[in-house]
């Protein structure tokens, strides 16, 4: 005890401070290790001041090693009791309470991608971020550009941030809890500078332990300064095998009736089991869907029992998060109102396989579970690619072996994400439809120029796709929606007429040069020059879809040059479908303005029998194996490569043949891009077809 206070002593010289302000922190031998987190359990205690209250927050964090959740933990993973230690570290308090505070992890938790740095921030101490009581702010930085010239933020979240955690002076309590401000829960917790700072610090933190880390940091409110507080190895994807993957698929469609941040990929189904209180944990039932407001360690001897977690609060670096990833349980937090919402008793599903947004359906629905071995696959000479519609869905298969991305979808996120038709952000003041026009203020709050939301959402999504694959080429292909399909966008009916035949109409390259859509076209071309150019993505590739003729495609470029991507220029590469027998018949002369061709198979193959490819009555027509199509894509090889010019194919057929994939090896093509579920079974035809020849 001298010694401890001997040492308080001088460290209040040291910073001009007689009751100096202390955080006292556990570390122990079975705790922060690469195989078991052991979050959070044993104590710390913030804001102690005196020597008295040092000495007994030292004492309880000693005697916390023996808590009922500490002993029961140590006995679920078999650690020894009396083989463990315990010390205890007292840090100054860094005055984040005045400030944000938050975690980092130097890999993505939950698809144990290695490429990124996830920041997580909030307003005030940082165990409000760590404990799961509010839903922070989200930074994703990608790792192989930190460092560099450019700003590779390639995700921002706004988190609900609905409370912090302050000093309290009195005499029970040395913090408590308040609510935030208006202008706090809108506000981003921390500016890009201080996102990279955290991001260049946790690679040196990572590259000094030589392994992935969980890391705390805060801001100290009267200094400015940003500050590391602790540093764990990372203990989920530790243990996985590089080799193995499991993948989840929902068979049937439900109603959604919560969302929230998914945790894991997995899907679970079950009774949902209400519990607010962890004095009420002995009522669980082992097997039903735990939903409570957060969790702490007090609720690990139940979280190991239940099918899944849903909690009201909290984050991805959240006590629920962390335990339920090191547990394998799949989990739904800061759903907001998952405690109101559901029942005692109600049959839910739980889905983490759609995305970073987590699904809650009203009953139990039908899923499957698949274990996939990586480690036999063997190498092609055709590349071998994958097509991906969202950037969760790139996260979700990054380990696959493939050579890049073939087709990147820009629809999903529009339609989903973005949900505003471009031209109403563009013509905003001047639109008819008045209850479309509120809804976009709503959506865009805190973007001054409502473009800007457009461009900020699509670059990241753009981003996230192209950081999975890089260095390897993304190409990511224009939108493709029809009239009918824009119109269904927010404010779209004042921009798009009704047609009869929406497949063969105002489309793909066509809308591009047009007066009539060209201002939405630019948001595009702002944000692939924002992700090639700013955020140093540069292995993003262009795809111009349904272009018609040679002259529109030289429309098409022109407008592209006018808004930055200017081919040629800074390795910009950019393709066109081939999907329109013209493009076929006429393939030379495209060939003089781009720089490839991707064969589009679905309507490649409509367009050449005249089937419609949604017919029911004609499905039995509709073949792309057909002598017809196939005699298309071998002109179209043959002409390509007279040319010196790539041509790869990014349609269905050869995820559902793989005789087809054959047949493309066996006409030469360069590269074949499928769905991912698809990819293992394509790259074991197409390395039989290479055998062959």
């Amino acid at each position: 005890a001298e010694t401890i206070k001997a040492y308080y002593r001088e460290l209040g010289k040291r910073y001009q401070s007689e009751n100096l302000s202390v955080a006292v922190r556990s570390s122990g031998t079975a705790e922060d290790l690469p195989e078991a987190s052991f979050a959070g359990q044993q104590e710390t205690f913030l804001n102690v001041t005196g020597e008295r209250a040092l000495l007994d927050a030292c004492k309880r964090c000693y005697a916390s090693l023996f808590t009922d959740r500490a002993i029961n933990y140590r006995e679920d993973r078999g650690f020894a009791h009396m083989k463990i230690a315990l010390s205890v570290g007292v840090q100054k308090m860094v005055r984040s309470d005045e400030a944000v505070a938050g975690v980092v992890f130097t890999i993505d938790p939950d698809t144990g991608f290695r490429n990124v740095v996830i920041v997580t921030g909030a307003w005030g101490l940082g165990e409000s971020v760590v404990q799961g009581q509010v839903t922070p702010d989200e930074f994703m930085v990608f790792k192989p550009l930190i460092g560099s010239d450019k700003l590779p933020i390639i995700g921002r979240t706004l988190g609900a941030k609905e409370g912090k955690i302050i000093y309290d002076d009195g005499q029970t309590t040395t913090i408590r809890k308040v609510s935030t401000t208006k202008q706090e829960r809108s506000s981003f917790c921390l500016d890009d500078e201080e996102v990279m700072k955290l991001a260049r610090w946790a690679v040196a933190i990572e590259d000094h332990y030589n392994r992935a880390m969980d890391i705390e940091w805060a801001k100290d409110g009267e200094s400015n300064e940003i500050f590391i507080v602790q540093a764990r190895p990372e203990t989920v994807q530790f243990q996985k095998k590089a080799s193995a993957l499991k993948t989840y698929r929902l068979e049937e469609e439900g109603k959604v009736i919560l969302r929230g941040l998914s945790i894991g990929q997995g899907i679970a189904a079950g009774k949902a089991q209400i519990i607010k209180d962890a004095t009420e944990i002995g009522k669980f039932k082992p097997g039903s869907i735990l939903v409570t407001g957060m969790t702490d360690p007090d609720w690990e001897p139940i979280m190991k029992k239940a099918a899944g977690i849903l909690t009201d609060h909290g984050g991805r670096t959240s006590h629920a998060a962390i335990v339920s990833r090191e547990l394998g349980i799949s989990a739904v937090v800061g759903t907001g109102e998952a405690t109101k919402i559901l029942r005692d008793g109600q049959e839910i599903t739980l889905s983490c396989a759609e995305g970073d947004e987590g699904h809650i359906y009203d009953g139990i629905l039908k899923f499957e579970a698949r274990d996939i071995d990586l480690g036999r696959v063997p190498d092609t000479r055709t590349s071998v690619l994958m097509n991906i519609a969202s950037p969760a869905g790139a996260f979700q298969w990054w380990q696959l072996p493939v050579k890049g991305i073939g087709l990147a979808r820009l629809e999903f996120t529009i339609g989903t994400v973005i949900k505003i038709h471009p031209m109403a952000l563009v013509h905003f003041d001047d639109l008819k439809d008045k209850h479309a026009q509120q809804k976009i203020s709503e959506m865009t709050r805190g973007y001054e120029d409502k473009s800007e939301y457009f461009v900020d959402n699509l670059s990241q999504a753009i981003a996230k796709i192209a950081a999975s694959r890089y260095p390897d080429p993304v190409l990511v292909r224009t939108s493709d929606f029809k009239t009918n399909e824009y119109a269904t966008l927010i404010g779209g009916r004042d921009f798009e007429s009704e047609e009869a035949n929406p497949m063969l109409g105002f489309r793909g390259a066509s809308r591009y040069y047009s007066d009539r859509y060209r201002e939405g076209f630019v948001l595009e071309c702002r944000a692939l020059k924002r992700v090639r150019d700013e955020m140093g993505l540069t292995n993003v590739l262009v795809m111009i879809p349904f272009c018609r003729t040679p002259e529109e495609g030289k429309k098409v470029l022109e407008v592209l040059g006018q808004n930055g991507l200017k081919r040629g220029e800074n390795g910009l590469e950019i393709y066109v479908m081939a999907e329109i027998p013209s493009n076929i018949i006429l393939a030379r002369q495209f060939a003089e303005h781009f720089d490839g061709f991707s064969i589009g198979s679905n309507d490649l193959t409509q367009l050449t029998l005249g089937v419609d490819r949604d017919s029911s009555e004609l499905a039995y027509i509709f073949d792309e194996q057909n002598e017809a199509v196939k005699e298309s894509i071998v002109n179209l090889i043959r002409a390509a490569h007279e040319k010196g010019r790539k041509v790869g194919l990014c349609g269905q057929a050869p995820s559902d043949h793989p005789d087809f994939a054959a047949f493309l090896v066996e006409a030469g093509i360069d590269s074949i891009s499928v769905n991912p579920d698809s990819v293992l079974p394509v790259i074991e035809k197409v390395a039989e077809a290479e055998k062959k020849q």
